[in-house]
């Protein structure tokens, strides 16, 4: 897809972040926005935000849903339809939580809830809107689904088991579609960034009521120690802008970086981790050693240009904060170093 402007595009988890950078450039590219999101005092600030990137407010319709909910994501697909005058030709399903804990400690609650909307979401929203836009578009015009993965989904996730499994699921869905929609004239990307500037370290203060039964350690503390981590990534429009020239492209997978090499690199050290799970468990072992021998040299001391030993930069825990990724000190089948 190389032509947007005058076009239509929806955005799950819209109201900030990556979301909302998306919005950001997609609106300024010239098309009509759909912002969708579950919080309405996001939603009417990110209006105002976008408004103030140059997008005139009635080419913005925001939505307040619950995309796990397929009656509420329908009732948002009728209405872009409404407003607009059809369905998007650029569907980004952007919204993700995440939650930090040993695999072994999670809950049902845990899995209902990250997978709930980091998979169910997507396969909500691919459903409900690519029958729609097949009947619309197809050899018609140019148009697109994406969704907004991780590098994680490369990755053992064994602090982060549900998400890491739902971004996997999510990426294998994308590759799918790219190949299924083809006869269409149409084409699907996925987005696998790795840490974004975004609100994602607040997503425990919006887990539903019924689903808050965790079995990891969360509180403010933690909050606090992923709210530094993320403030540290990629700005969001940055990223929005490489996704907007990968699809441009025709790229499936795209990496959070123009640098692609670099990003390639990693993933294939990744697929070579993967690769090792098939080695006797000895082999396996003594390559997991040398490569955490390797990446612990990242962060050993490094002279300085007086000649003394300066540290690399690392993340650490900011005052007020505390460790995450641990489980609830209650439970008994635990190991003790894995609890607070």
């Amino acid at each position: 897809m190389k032509d947007f402007a005058g076009k239509i595009c929806f955005i799950t988890g819209a109201a900030s972040g990556a979301g909302l950078g998306q919005a950001k450039v997609f609106g300024k590219a010239g098309m009509k926005v759909a912002i969708a999101d579950i919080r309405q005092d996001a939603l009417d600030k990110a209006v105002e935000e976008i408004v103030a990137y140059g997008i005139k407010k009635e080419d913005i319709l925001a939505l307040k849903v619950d995309l796990t909910n397929r009656e509420q994501y329908k009732a948002a697909a009728d209405k872009v339809e409404e407003v607009f005058g059809g369905p998007p030709h650029l569907l980004i399903q952007t919204a993700g939580v995440n939650s930090f804990g040993p695999i072994e400690a999670s809950t049902f609650d845990d899995f209902d809830w990250v997978m709930g909307v980091c998979l169910d979401h997507v396969v909500n929203g691919l459903l409900i809107f690519v029958p729609r836009m097949i009947k619309a578009y197809a050899n018609k015009t140019e148009f697109h689904v994406a969704t907004t993965s991780s590098m994680g989904a490369f990755m053992a996730g064994s602090g982060t088991g549900p998400y890491s499994a739902a971004k996997a699921a999510v990426n294998n869905l994308m590759y799918s579609y790219a190949e299924s929609l083809k006869p269409y004239g149409a084409g699907a990307t996925v987005l696998c960034p790795g840490n974004i500037n975004s609100n994602i370290g607040n997503a425990e203060k919006y887990r539903p009521e019924n689903l808050k039964n965790t079995g990891y350690h969360v509180s403010e503390g933690t909050m606090k120690t992923l709210r530094a981590i993320h403030a540290d990534g990629i700005d969001p429009i940055e990223l929005a802008e490489i996704l907007k020239e990968g699809i441009e492209k025709g790229r499936i997978i795209v990496l959070p970086s123009r640098d692609t090499e670099a990003w390639a690199a990693q993933l294939r050290a990744q697929n070579e981790i993967i690769e090792d799970y098939t080695l006797p468990a000895p082999e396996r072992e003594a390559k997991a050693a040398e490569r955490m021998k390797e990446m612990m040299k990242r962060f050993a001391p490094a002279e300085g240009e007086d000649g003394k030993d300066a540290p690399r930069p690392m993340w650490g825990v900011p005052e007020g904060g505390e460790p995450f990724g641990k489980a609830r000190d209650d439970l008994d089948w635990i190991d003790p170093n894995k609890k607070l």
